[in-house]
């Protein structure tokens, strides 16, 4: 890829007792998004903040990929920190408004509540700055799922629908295991090879490595 076309910086932290992988996404000229944060602890909030601190940095969206638990902890922090909105998928909003079900039933924390303020559409386009995102819809691990995918730079932020030689879970309420597999197969795999897959947890992957050996998709 040619380095002057790029213009959009990630970085990726992991917060909470699930090990979530939170991202933001900054552009040049300093507005970012910040996407699924899972700070889970004051000390998670204070590398979240000390970040965009010391790099000059501007949120300008709150996002969520879906909204599962371990996906929504800062939510209500950054929301008040930052004067954000949270952007979801309409069908993410049952899964936000009964967190505190789960979170006892995981036996963890239950997060404060912050409700959207607007709701994402699948197949729009979201702005950060100039750069445009592609809203994926790929439900299966949760009802609402949605990526972010930027063409133009070849990467997308996927939350929980692939991972690194996995797929996501569908065993949790409103999972769907043949829904994954097809939202995986029309919407990601047929993004460019060489596109980077930015997950909920674990490592990063891309398109071709996991069509080459994940075997949930052979």
């Amino acid at each position: 890829m040619d380095n002057a076309k790029i213009k959009t910086n990630i970085t990726s932290f992991c917060f909470n007792p699930f090990q979530e992988n939170t991202y933001i996404i900054s552009h040049s000229n300093k507005d970012c998004w910040i996407i699924d944060p899972g700070c889970y602890t004051l000390q998670e909030q204070k590398i979240l903040i000390s970040h965009i601190e010391q790099n000059s940095l501007k949120p300008v969206r709150l996002l969520n990929t879906h909204c599962h638990l371990d996906h929504i902890y800062g939510n209500k922090f950054i929301a008040d920190e930052y004067n954000l909105e949270l952007g979801i998928h309409e069908k993410e909003l049952n899964i936000l408004q009964h967190a505190s079900m789960s979170a006892r039933m995981f036996g963890a924390k239950i997060p404060e509540a912050c409700e959207p303020g607007y709701f994402i559409k699948e197949n729009e386009q979201i702005l950060l700055n100039d750069i445009s995102f592609d809203v994926l819809f790929t439900p299966g691990h949760s009802p609402g799922s949605i990526c972010f995918s930027n063409k133009a730079e070849k990467y997308a932020i996927v939350g929980d629908v692939l991972f690194s030689g996995s797929i996501g879970r569908t065993d949790l309420p409103a999972g769907d295991y043949d829904t994954l597999i097809k939202s995986i197969r029309t919407q990601l795999l047929i993004l460019d090879d060489a596109t980077e897959i930015y997950n909920g947890h674990g490592p990063s992957t891309t398109i071709g490595e996991e069509k080459r050996t994940n075997p949930f998709l052979r």
